[in-house]
């Protein structure tokens, strides 16, 4: 039987401790901070898809996580009696003018393409999307159904659940047993920047703000860059911000007025909602701007799973998956692009 230790109990932690788990191993999960303690810890939860075009490796793995994702999180649930808050519920998205309408048709070709069956990306009048459905300028809308949301702080706890049902706990401390994955998000990343010649990678703080408004029927948002994601306890997030300078990864400022504001324009209804909570962290973008995955040069029996930034939870299924055949069957299916030696 294998042994495996998991150091971080983030979206990746947890879900490739699960994967071990799932595979026969015997996993142990250490986090000074607790579970969800980072920036998986936060509110916005959208798991959407790079566009279908310029198609290339990262674009496929993402594909494949979130086609995976549904009987991932279906079989957390199950386990550990936890709702994850996962539901592929879609998304809209305006269209500003001719020439991004134009992309957006030649897109829904691609996608028929490289895109299962099952899933779509199309064109709609704005007139039949509902009243959900944010202006547009053209009075046109890009649906796909292959966005889904999650609610990550409940995925992480039914995650937490499903492992405490096969007998594993995230503990605080301890020695590590067998071989280690390295899942510390940014503070790993800057512990590895000190260790080598250029960096290796670093944190983006994210700012994000979530409402009383409850839309858990209707798809997600994303409107320009801002994403509003209905989640399945009744409120609305909305997010989020990209700062690489930053002096408190926890402080919240005017910024989180600004995405309000976006906000309200866009759905007047979100104008008069009630705030629950402002939200920042700070989230992990490895220097390849991809995950950063596999063995750790020159620590034999060490691994490191990072960099998973603002799509961290839409590739930990497919993550897991690799990780688990990397660390049980030594059979390594991680794309070049996501190899530790890329960002090194």
């Amino acid at each position: 039987m294998a042994e495996i230790t998991v150091r971080g109990a983030g979206i990746f932690g947890l879900s490739i401790a699960w994967a071990c788990v799932q595979r026969g191993a015997r996993v142990h999960v250490i986090d000074p901070y607790g579970p969800g303690a980072g920036a998986s810890g936060g509110i916005v939860g959208a798991l959407a898809p790079h566009v279908p075009e310029n198609w290339n490796a990262k674009k496929a793995f993402q594909l494949d996580s979130l086609v995976q994702a549904e009987a991932f999180w279906q079989e957390v649930e199950e386990i550990g009696g936890r709702s994850a808050g996962y539901a592929r519920m879609g998304r809209l998205q305006p269209i500003a003018d001719d020439a991004a309408l134009e992309l957006a048709f030649a897109r829904e070709l691609t996608a028929r393409q490289l895109w299962p069956g099952h899933v779509t990306w199309q064109v709609m009048d704005q007139q039949d999307a509902g009243r959900w459905a944010p202006p547009s300028p053209t009075g046109r809308l890009i649906k796909d159904t292959l966005t889904a949301r999650i609610h990550p702080r409940l995925a992480c706890a039914a995650l937490v659940a499903a492992l405490s049902a096969k007998g594993v706990t995230v503990q605080t401390g301890g020695t590590p047993r067998g071989e280690t994955v390295w899942a510390t998000g940014w503070q790993g990343l800057q512990d590895m920047n000190r260790s080598h010649a250029r960096s290796v990678g670093n944190g983006v703080k994210g700012q994000a703000v979530l409402l009383d408004h409850d839309a858990r029927n209707q798809p997600q948002l994303f409107i320009d860059g801002l994403h509003i994601v209905p989640h399945v306890d009744g409120t609305t997030a909305v997010g989020s911000t990209s700062e690489r300078d930053f002096s408190d990864p926890a402080s919240v400022d005017a910024q989180c007025d600004v995405l309000l504001q976006r906000a309200s324009a866009a759905l007047p209804a979100l104008a008069v909602a009630p705030i629950r909570e402002r939200w920042a962290g700070v989230r992990p973008r490895a220097r390849s701007r991809a995950p950063m995955l596999g063995h750790w040069p020159d620590r034999p029996g060490h691994f490191i799973a990072n960099g998973g930034f603002k799509i961290g939870f839409g590739m930990a299924p497919k993550i897991a998956q690799v990780m688990a055949d990397l660390l049980i069957d030594g059979d390594n299916a991680i794309p070049p692009e996501f190899q530790v030696g890329a960002s090194l």
